[in-house]
């Protein structure tokens, strides 16, 4: 095999790879504890998010019961998800 068509292949199969590591998501659930504005302050915190956004997903969670809230790589996201579920949310990520 010519060395230029197996850097292309070793190149083809290293951006599927890091496509799907970036497919994971942090769901977050909905609960009977904690308040709108709690969430909402949470996820400003812990995820980064604008007010804006983080009021989109309390209210995505509470009328649909999950939202997803974060994107990106498994490594990425565990100790934002390890975060979340330190503040008492309900969250998992899902590949």
């Amino acid at each position: 095999m010519p060395f230029i068509s197996h850097l292309e292949e070793t190149l083809a199969e290293t951006d599927v790879l890091e496509l799907q590591d970036e497919e994971c998501r942090i769901i977050l659930y909905n609960d009977d504890y904690n308040t709108f504005d709690y969430v909402i302050d949470t996820l400003v915190q812990v995820c980064g998010h604008t007010f804006e956004q983080a009021e989109q997903c309390a209210i995505i969670v509470h009328f649909k019961g999950k939202c997803d809230v974060k994107t990106g790589s498994y490594d990425y996201l565990k100790p934002l998800c390890v975060a979340l579920l330190d503040a008492g949310l309900s969250a998992e990520i899902e590949e």
